[in-house]
């Protein structure tokens, strides 16, 4: 049993903490999954398709949450329903109270920890060292937060040098590569399909949590109580427990973090292509993959350390040359490009404003 000294530091400061880490990790991921938002709206009228199939995937996974609060509230799913465009959930038994309440948190919630943790699962077998539970020596707020943080520093520091030294030899890492991709490029719907809703960013996320929290506000002083009360029993069994609990919380909001940001450089590469001439789109996409073995051949015979990492950089480098120079010499007419764009704009134009006559 854990010897802790009881002042206010200790039984109030320290419980916060580790909360307000994983706040601060979550409401960084809304911020990056709104960049990315922002840069598929710009890839929709040449990549409509490439649009709608992030889209179908962020829609998939905040219906699977939805129908998982179903489930966990034990109403049962009646109805299971995804489409490009809308996804839907009903219910054998309709539930009210808190039953409901659990039920709605896992839509509101569920798409931007429970796919991710999913994903954790997964690095887990890849990183194993990375998970790592840091005791505070003195139970403060500052030392509490310090101990999260290191948590965090710990997982990311393996994960990232994962990532950096990833074998594409390896199948099992193109795989792990491609899952987190496809997590990364559908952790969010924003509706962009052949009917237009209500934009999904991240004024409107924190719009409905905040209406949904400000509802049932006894529910949320349950939560705080169960919260502190484990936080109570921790700090006097095992203070690892508590700052271990947010400590997954964490590791799960920052796996979508690097999830996402992963998918930058992917979505550039799409924008990028769009300035060089048809036929020689697929250059670019061509160079990443033969860069990458011709340089892993050439250190077969000139062998190096860290082979995987010079040859990443290689492919990285090799793609950025080829592409600036296709830019250069093989550039599109953006005149032509303009007028299709403004063309397209124009005939949606018309088409919703029929339908709506229609209607």
């Amino acid at each position: 049993m854990a010897t802790v000294p009881l002042n206010i530091d200790s039984l109030i400061g320290a419980a916060f903490a580790p909360i307000l880490g994983v706040a601060a990790f979550w409401f960084l991921q809304l911020i990056f999954i709104e960049i990315q938002k922002r840069m598929l709206s710009k890839l929709r009228h040449c990549h409509e398709a490439f649009c709608r199939f992030t889209n179908f995937i962020g829609i998939s996974f905040q219906t699977i949450c939805h129908a998982l609060g179903y489930t966990v509230t034990r109403s049962g799913i009646a109805s299971f329903q995804v489409t490009v465009n809308y996804g839907k959930v009903q219910p054998k038994k309709e539930k009210t109270g808190v039953l409901d309440w659990i039920a709605r948190s896992f839509l509101l919630f569920g798409p931007f920890f429970i796919p991710a943790g999913l994903v954790l699962l997964i690095i887990y077998f890849v990183i194993g060292k990375g998970f790592a539970f840091l005791t505070p020596v003195h139970y403060t707020f500052v030392e509490s937060l310090t101990g999260f943080g290191a948590s965090l520093f710990t997982f990311a520091n393996k994960f990232v040098g994962f990532l950096v030294n990833i074998d594409l030899f390896n199948p099992f890492h193109i795989g792990f590569l491609f899952v987190l991709l496809f997590f990364g490029l559908g952790i969010r719907p924003s509706y962009i399909g052949e009917e237009r809703k209500e934009k999904i960013d991240l004024i409107h996320d924190l719009k409905h949590i905040k209406n949904h929290l400000v509802q049932k506000p006894l529910y949320i002083l349950a939560i705080i109580f169960i919260i502190y009360t484990f936080y109570i029993l921790s700090l006097f069994l095992n203070p690892t427990l508590y700052v271990g609990l947010f400590s997954i919380f964490g590791w799960i909001s920052l796996t979508a973090i690097i999830a996402v940001l992963l998918t930058y450089p992917v979505l550039l590469l799409i924008k990028t292509t769009d300035e060089i001439r048809t036929h020689w789109k697929l250059i670019p996409f061509i160079t990443l993959a033969v860069s990458y073995v011709l340089a892993r051949v050439f250190f077969i015979y000139y062998s190096i350390k860290q082979v995987e990492s010079v040859s990443l950089l290689i492919m990285i480098f090799s793609t950025l040359i080829i592409t600036i120079l296709l830019i250069k010499y093989k550039k599109t007419n953006r005149f032509k490009t303009a007028s299709k764009m403004k063309h397209m704009r124009v005939t949606d134009g018309k088409k919703r404003t029929s339908k709506k006559r229609a209607d």
